[in-house]
């Protein structure tokens, strides 16, 4: 449940003190100004006298208008008794008089009902509207859009690396919303809306606010799923409200966030009828593109990371006219990027980003966020002044192969085992040409299950690999498990991750990229969605391939996997006395690099053709 606002609050105080004075001025008009106020046998006596000339009666009072001897006229007043226990104690001759509840006892009984009441209809008001307030029922069709004013983003160009060509791509915008009137002078027009495409964490929501900090103009932003709510009808006034808020505050910027939550295409799963809810939302939103008018300095951006799921009417000339890829940076911009995020910590001026940014190929924006912080982190836990190279390298392996887990012991025989299977990844790794670097080879365990690892890294950033480089990855995958039937006779289950990693190559190599003889150039498979659109790698969608090819497919990816796992094995055989020294020196140390690894066996150095290696 959100927490309660300081008007909620201030509302519900005169609330109670409202209630309060109306009761006060109830108890208070009850009573009669200046009346006397005496026990019951007095005031009975005073009648029995026949001293009082009338009598007012409430639910609990008696006010008698009484003659005095001296003259003049008062009133008496008393509580009420009931008759039938007045004329019972009247026998004993005993004062006596019925005490009234106390302005506490009063109050509790007449307000806490009504509190209760009070609190439990605005709980369920937040519950099934979401707006978060008194009037919550009243509001279910606002818009829920946090609105940002010039510096409330914090965000400028200045602030985003690493994505130069998507920020060219945003600057017409920054310049439109700043110079309409530029813009018009030829009959252009900008782009109704442009769509952020690109894996999470790349920076999509990020370069949003930049543009909105850069323009200095509201910057409205609001999540797909904050459209739909219970109460049909709801998400399309929120749509409504939310653009017409926006044409109030023109120039502006309209960004959700996450569109395919309220943009996804009509038909896909179930549940999606005429009458849906989500697509009522969908078809206000497309509506409210279609009468959006550019020169009234409102601009649209989305973000998403499943634009293929996207509705095509969303997509079409005249609404997102333009879309941005904001892919993982290379090389380049991931050294920007650590740059950006390196002026939080304080960094030792040895510290060479651009030997941090070789290390993290993959790395998206967010990730290299993550990576300064858990460095910063590192050195703090060793009590340093500065954040050096060695705490990005702790972090690295943190992020990459996750936390060590010492307290986890294995038994010698397994120790033996993880020693031998680590270490023919590393040498098979190491004697590919051109192969990727052995970072580090350690037996101590890691993350979920791993009980050791072997981190590589490539030279360089890849785009393509060619057949030739895909088996010798295949070949390193392999080397583990042939390691441990070499040395000890049979394989164990800490090959299982190496296996599925294998069989998803060999099986893209064969049904997807063309890669067997015997098939030929043909793609059985094709990818359904591209690779970010539902994480790596992204489901396969079959291409009508026969039953018969299909068995075909399958006996040539036993066939390459059956290749790798000889080739890793005629490697280690030869290099035995190397795999035993090394295996050995890692079950001593725990951990070892490329370079003590080359030490100990320099015959493998000669089967590089690369001798300028650098360390990732």
């Amino acid at each position: 449940m959100p927490p309660i606002d300081r008007r909620t609050l201030r509302r519900f105080a005169w609330f109670v003190l409202l209630a309060a004075a109306w009761l006060l001025l109830i108890v208070a008009g009850r009573g009669a100004g200046t009346a006397k106020a005496v026990s019951y046998d007095v005031f009975e006596i005073a009648l029995s006298q026949g001293r009082v000339e009338r009598v007012q009666a409430t639910d609990t009072l008696l006010i008698g208008h009484l003659w005095e001897k001296e003259g003049g006229y008062t009133d008496l007043t008393t509580v009420r008794v009931d008759p039938a226990l007045a004329a019972r104690l009247d026998r004993f001759k005993v004062p006596y008089e019925q005490v009234p509840d106390s302005l506490v006892g009063r109050f509790i009984a007449w307000i806490a009902p009504t509190a209760l009441l009070v609190a439990l209809w605005y709980f369920m008001m937040r519950r099934t509207s979401g707006s978060g307030g008194l009037g919550g029922l009243m509001g279910v069709g606002r818009s829920n859009a946090k609105v940002h004013v010039e510096n409330d983003t914090g965000v400028t160009f200045d602030d985003v690396a690493g994505i130069d060509e998507a920020k060219a791509e945003l600057e017409e915008v920054v310049q439109f919303l700043r110079h309409p009137q530029e813009f018009g002078r030829l009959g252009a027009r900008i782009p109704r809306g442009v769509l952020l495409v690109g894996p999470p964490g790349t920076g999509k929501t990020m370069l949003a606010k930049a543009v909105a900090g850069q323009a200095q103009v509201p910057f409205f932003s609001i999540s797909g799923s904050e459209f739909v709510e219970m109460f049909v009808g709801v998400g399309a006034a929120r749509v409504r409200d939310l653009f017409e808020q926006a044409r109030q505050r023109a120039p502006a910027i309209v960004f959700i966030d996450e569109l395919d939550a309220l943009g996804r295409a009509r038909g896909l799963g179930g549940g999606w009828t005429g009458n849906d809810e989500k697509e009522q939302t969908l078809n206000q939103l497309l509506t409210e593109m279609d009468g959006f008018d550019t020169s009234a300095g409102v601009v649209m951006l989305a973000a998403t990371n499943r634009p293929a799921i996207l509705d095509p009417a969303l997509l079409r000339a005249g609404r997102f006219d333009r879309q941005v890829l904001i892919d993982r940076p290379d090389r380049t911009g991931r050294n920007a990027i650590l740059a950006v995020h390196a002026r939080k910590v304080r960094l030792d001026p040895a510290t060479r980003l651009d030997d941090v940014a070789a290390l993290t190929v993959g790395f998206s924006g967010a990730d290299l966020a993550n990576l300064v912080n858990e460095a910063a982190l590192a050195a703090t836990r060793r009590k340093a002044d500065f954040v050096a190279r060695e705490d990005f390298v702790v972090a690295i392996e943190r992020i990459v192969a996750g936390l060590e887990k010492r307290h986890r012991v294995l038994n010698a025989k397994e120790r033996e085992r993880v020693a031998w299977h680590e270490m023919g990844h590393a040498l098979v790794a190491i004697a590919q040409h051109g192969g990727d670097v052995v970072r580090k080879v350690s037996i101590v365990p890691r993350g979920v299950g791993a009980l050791g690892y072997t981190l590589r890294s490539p030279l360089e950033d890849r785009y393509l690999m060619s057949r030739g480089e895909l088996e010798a990855r295949l070949a390193v995958l392999m080397a583990g498990r042939a390691a441990e039937v070499l040395v000890f006779g049979d394989a164990s289950t800490g090959a299982a991750d190496d296996l599925a990693k294998a069989t998803d190559i060999a099986a893209d190599m064969v049904s997807r990229q063309g890669m067997d003889a015997a098939l030929g150039n043909v793609a059985y498979e094709r990818q359904a969605m591209p690779p970010f659109a539902f994480g790596d790698g992204g489901p396969h969608a079959a291409n009508g391939a026969s039953e018969d090819t299909r068995r075909r497919i399958d006996e040539a990816v036993r066939r390459l996997l059956g290749r790798a796992f000889d080739d890793a094995t005629r490697l280690l055989r030869t290099h035995r006395a190397d795999l035993d020294r090394c295996a050995r020196a890692l079950l001593e140390r725990e951990t070892l690099d490329e370079d003590a690894i080359l030490v100990l066996a320099p015959g493998l150095r000669d089967l590089r053709t690369d001798e300028a290696v650098e360390t990732t």
